[in-house]
């Protein structure tokens, strides 16, 4: 995602000085001086020839744009460590009301902001036609509102409940000169989701890391399913929902559960499934599905993972594109296609991944002795590809490819599936 990276460099001094700016750290022009524990510690006193970024900047100095300094860093890495076991691991967060407050919306803005931003380019990119006009629903503060915006979208509106992200997002959008109007939306209330903009629709509805938050307990599933049903009904002919979700097995899984609700429902998905009967994913509990882009994470957050103790070597995420009610499914390219599923799984001799195509989900293989020119490109797959296959036979739970086959890309991972004919 050469171009979205580009794009979100140009965020990192905006979001930094946006944090800056609600921590009370611009005021005077001038950056936090160490504290007291800082004073004390004799790395401190010598920080002029310490490394960069273990120094503080001379009194009045402003602060850099695109790095923490050393006392922000353990703030801020503090902060998202928190907020990482509270929405990935122990989930104690999922539901709260965490964007209200400054810390956690701070780490948010700093660290998750810029991998929501990639995951929204990143799914963006699928979608059959650039839409002009979106709504951002649970938009936080605008990660996903700002990457279509970036990607060609003319009119954006944001809706969250938390009135400070909602303002945090306004100040984003001023700094950058974007146009971005912002609406209360709290599903807590019960209230109709057209009251968000009556009478519109548009040509996408965004939901990032909304759903799973959303309706705990055993009815769940149909709740979420009767909201994006709702979601739907905003969105203009030919127009998308985008739903992202976490990838985590037990989010992902309820996701799937979701789009099986609703393609019973007569609901097409446009990515990224091309079988349209129940997920075949759920038939074993340990699998899931999710995407997967490797990325070069900016600076700030590679430097904030490294805080919290965390690594962004990739942007991951579950998600469905989904077609307006009543739209068909695609037609896939003709041919034997799968779309890659799993990471590569390599055996002694062998290469294999999971495929999932019109006729469901199953395993690939190669066998190094059969690789040949028509299908080297086997062994480079990444998780997301869309792939043509031809000369495979059965084999096991799966299609062995031979010597005689050939294996072809249609779509990269994040890139349109072209359609079929007819």
């Amino acid at each position: 995602m050469p171009d979205a990276a580009q794009d979100l460099a140009r965020w990192i001094p905006r979001l930094l000085a946006a944090w800056r700016a609600a921590r009370g750290g611009a005021s005077g022009g001038g950056a936090r001086g160490p504290d007291p524990r800082e004073r004390r510690d004799p790395r401190w006193r010598r920080d002029r020839r310490g490394p960069p970024d273990r120094r503080e900047p001379p009194r009045g100095a402003r602060p850099p744009p695109d790095t923490l300094l050393p006392a922000e860093l353990r703030e801020v890495g503090a902060a998202v460590a928190r907020l990482s076991r509270g929405l990935t691991r122990e989930r104690e967060l999922a539901g709260a009301r965490y964007m209200d407050e400054e810390r956690l919306l701070g780490a948010y803005l700093l660290f998750y902001w810029p991998v929501s931003y990639l995951q929204a380019r990143g799914t963006i990119s699928e979608l059959p036609a650039r839409p002009r006009s979106v709504l951002d629903l649970g938009s936080g503060p605008g990660p996903m509102a700002f990457a279509a915006l970036d990607a060609g979208a003319a009119e954006v509106v944001a809706a969250d409940r938390s009135a400070r992200a909602l303002a945090t997002a306004r100040a984003l959008a001023a700094a950058a000169g974007e146009p971005l109007g912002t609406r209360e939306w709290n599903p807590a209330k019960g209230r109709p989701l057209a009251e968000v903009a009556p009478g519109r629709r548009f040509d996408l509805v965004t939901m990032g890391h909304v759903l799973n938050e959303l309706f705990p307990g055993p009815d769940a599933d149909a709740r979420r399913a009767a909201l994006l049903e709702e979601a739907l009904a905003l969105v203009a002919p030919g127009g998308s929902l985008l739903v992202v979700e976490p990838a985590l097995r037990d989010t992902s899984r309820a996701l799937l559960r979701v789009r099986d609700l609703l393609v019973a429902r007569g609901v097409a998905v446009r990515a990224p499934c091309l079988f349209r009967g129940a997920c075949p994913a759920l038939l074993r509990e340990t699998d899931w599905c999710h995407a997967e882009r490797a990325i070069e994470p900016p600076p700030l957050v590679a430097q904030l993972g490294r805080a919290a103790g965390l690594r962004k070597e990739a942007v991951k995420m579950s998600y469905l594109v989904l077609a307006p009610k009543g739209a068909p499914w695609a037609r896939p390219p003709p041919g034997r296609v799968f779309r890659v599923v799993s990471e590569p799984l390599p055996s002694k001799g062998r290469l294999r991944y999971m495929g999932c195509g019109p006729e469901g989900r199953v395993g690939l293989s190669l066998q190094e002795k059969h690789v040949t020119e028509a299908n080297r490109r086997f062994a480079s797959l990444l998780r997301g590809d869309v792939v043509e296959v031809t000369g495979g036979e059965p084999r096991g739970d799966g299609v062995a490819l031979g010597a005689a086959s050939e294996v072809k890309v249609l779509a990269p991972a994040g890139r349109p599936v072209p359609a079929g004919d007819g």
